[in-house]
C-alpha cells in the first residue's frame, strides 16, 4: 500500500475517533490489526502530531465561547467558567505527572483496549436507561469539573476508556444535559491534550530513540492535515447531533467493536 494511503487512513481514523466517545486508541489498534500487512507501524512522534492536528481543528468549532473568556474575561461568569476548565486541566496534569515519575507505561495490549470499550458501552447503556425522565442541568458546577479532571484520568490510565466517553459519563451521572457535558468534555480536553501534545512531541525531538527512523515530515504533516479537517467534520456533527439524540447508539458501537477486537485477539 503506498505510504500516502496508509497515512489518509490512519489520519481519517484519528480524526473521527478522536473527540467521539468510541475510543481513538481502540481503532487505531483495530485499524492495525485489520490492515496489518499493509500498514507500517508509525511512530510515538507521529501519533502525538496528527492527535495535535485533531484537537487544533475544534478549536474554532468554539469560536463564540472562547471569545467571550478572551474578551469578557472580567465578567464573573467567563472567570468561573475559565477557573472550572483549568481545574479539570491541572488535576489531569497534576495527576498525569505523578503517573510518569513513578513509571507508569500505557499499556497497549489488545485485551484491556477491548475490555474498556465493553465496559464504556455497557456504562453508556445504562446510563442512557437510567436519565429517561430525570431532569437535567445546563449549569457547571466546581463539583462537576473536579469529576471531569480526574475522568480525564481515569481514561489516561485505561487505554479503550475514551477521554471524552468517560468525562461525557462522568457529566451525564452528575446531571449535566447531554449538549453541554459535550462542550465541556471537549473544551476541557482542549488544553489538557494540547499540553500533553506539546510535551511529547518535545520529549521526541529532544531525546529521540537511537533506532528510531527519522520522520517524513512531509508524511507527517499529511497526517496532521488529514486528521485536522475530519475532526473538524466529526465534531461539527457530534454538536448538532446531540441537541436531539442520545448516546444509545455510541454505546451499541463501543459494544461491537469491543467485540471485534475480541474476536481478532482470540483468533
Amino acid at each position: 500500500m503506498p505510504e500516502w494511503l496508509q497515512i489518509l487512513i490512519l489520519g481519517i481514523v484519528e480524526g473521527i475517533t478522536e473527540f467521539l466517545p468510541v475510543s481513538s486508541t481502540g481503532h487505531l489498534l483495530l485499524t492495525q490489526q485489520m490492515f496489518g500487512n499493509w500498514i507500517e507501524p508509525r511512530s510515538d512522534l507521529f501519533n502525538i502530531v496528527i492527535q495535535s492536528g485533531a484537537v487544533l481543528a475544534v478549536i474554532p468549532l468554539f469560536r463564540e465561547r472562547l471569545t467571550r473568556l478572551i474578551f469578557q474575561w472580567r465578567l464573573p461568569e467567563s472567570r468561573v467558567f475559565l477557573g472550572q476548565v483549568m481545574l479539570a486541566f491541572v488535576i489531569t496534569g497534576f495527576g498525569g505527572l505523578l503517573l510518569e515519575k513513578n513509571g507508569f507505561t500505557l499499556p497497549d495490549e489488545p485485551l484491556p483496549i477491548a475490555l474498556a470499550l465493553l465496559v464504556g458501552g455497557v456504562c453508556f447503556l445504562g446510563v442512557e436507561q437510567w436519565l429517561k425522565g430525570r431532569p437535567v442541568s445546563e449549569i457547571i458546577t466546581w463539583r462537576l469539573a473536579l469529576a471531569v479532571g480526574l475522568g480525564q484520568l481515569v481514561a489516561a490510565i485505561f487505554p479503550g476508556a475514551s477521554r471524552s466517553g468517560t468525562t461525557i459519563l462522568v457529566a451525564l451521572v452528575m446531571g449535566l444535559s447531554r449538549s453541554m457535558a459535550t462542550e465541556f468534555s471537549f473544551l476541557a480536553g482542549i488544553p489538557t491534550m494540547l499540553t500533553a501534545g506539546g510535551y511529547k512531541i518535545f520529549k521526541a525531538i529532544r531525546e529521540p530513540v537511537a533506532d528510531a527512523p527519522s520522520e517524513d515530515w512531509a508524511m507527517v504533516g499529511l497526517g496532521f492535515l488529514v486528521s485536522g479537517l475530519v475532526s473538524f467534520l466529526a465534531v461539527k456533527w457530534l454538536l448538532g447531533y446531540v441537541q436531539s439524540n442520545s448516546f444509545h447508539a455510541f454505546g451499541l458501537y463501543r459494544l461491537v467493536v469491543g467485540v471485534l477486537l475480541l474476536l481478532i485477539l482470540w483468533s
